[in-house]
């Protein structure tokens, strides 16, 4: 893929105006009111497993108006004392898969947990469990365009929340310490990091992975990959709703939580992105609260760094957990 995009000097300076409704913050108070006032426990099963050298939980949790939400919880073996902790969202499609398939956190001595994705787990990986069981209206394919007619109905408000209902469940644990919580995602589960990060206050770090769901008005039609292009497909049968699904987008677009976010962040960016365009991860990157660092990959496309990637993560966040309080 050649370089498609802005310039690398340009993209460090990219902050465009971004829409914003007029009450996104009382939009997202009202949305995270109501699920917490119907949230219960969650629950914690622990399970048989060929990982001797950790445990390995089976989580339920309240998401969204109650519904519960699978994870995964994985600490090191026997640990009693409470723990920093990482909180990762998944990417596009898949589910919580299998616990032995994502091992680096837990045995770099933190608590992990893994959040299953509503409705998601059938396009890659091992499967999820999280079913979600609210209707949408017309849509195209894909999770994009689920109730983007109106963002109360809109499949991201349900994720998001359940992403900020994760956090408040995770503090609840006995092995964690709530006042060291991470969070972190790869792509999707980098957008939902963002939001999560816009969405909780006290986290101590934030580790956006080449994040998707940002910038929709650049994204949707800049690219032609999807998920972006699925709302590109539903504009083009819905040709008189454009103005409305952008209205929506906005109240979901990484880059207005981003500005709420009050934990340092580490991003990544692959310039030769097609699927999440450097801009649009810049254009987040750029607003963020208290300031972010970039990792970029000059000649990497979706992937980004991978396994390079968590390397800087982890010691990025030790260094982070080691310094001391201000």
């Amino acid at each position: 893929m050649p370089r498609f995009d802005l310039a690398p000097a340009e993209l460090r300076a990219y902050r465009p105006e971004i829409a914003e409704p007029a009450d996104f913050d009382e939009f997202w108070r009202t949305t995270l009111a109501e699920s917490r006032a119907l949230a219960t426990p969650p629950t914690l099963t622990k399970i048989d497993s060929p990982l001797t050298l950790v445990d390995v939980y089976d989580v339920k949790f309240s998401g969204f108006g109650g519904d519960r939400v699978s994870g995964w919880f994985i600490v090191p073996a026997g640990a009693t004392a409470p723990l920093p902790t990482i909180v990762e969202y998944l990417g596009y499609g898949g589910g919580r898969g299998l616990p032995h398939e994502r091992l680096g956190w837990a045995v770099a001595g933190y608590a992990w947990f893994l959040m299953d994705t509503r409705g998601q787990g059938s396009g890659w990986g091992a499967g999820g469990d999280t079913p979600d069981p609210h209707g949408t209206g017309a849509s195209s394919p894909g999770f994009m365009t689920r109730g983007i007619h109106d963002p109360a109905e809109y499949y991201y408000r349900r994720v998001f929340t359940d992403a900020a209902l994760a956090v408040d469940a995770v503090r609840s644990l006995d092995a964690v310490d709530e006042s060291r919580v991470a969070v972190t995602g790869i792509s999707q589960g980098g957008g939902i990091a963002i939001a999560a990060a816009g969405l909780s206050e006290g986290l101590v770090a934030a580790m956006p992975d080449v994040p998707f769901l940002c910038h929709f008005e650049r994204a949707v039609g800049f690219t032609d990959r999807d998920p972006y292009n699925e709302v590109v497909r539903y504009l083009s049968v819905h040709r008189d709703a454009s103005e409305r699904v952008l209205r929506t987008l906005s109240y979901f677009d990484g880059a207005n939580f981003a500005l709420r976010a009050t934990a340092p962040a580490l991003f990544s960016v692959a310039l030769l992105d097609p699927i999440c365009p450097p801009s649009t991860v810049y254009a987040a990157a750029n607003r963020w609260g208290v300031g972010a660092e970039v990792v970029e990959y000059a000649f990497n496309e979706h992937e980004g760094g991978q396994a390079v990637q968590w390397q800087r993560q982890a010691e990025w966040l030790a260094a982070r957990l080691a310094a001391p309080v201000e």
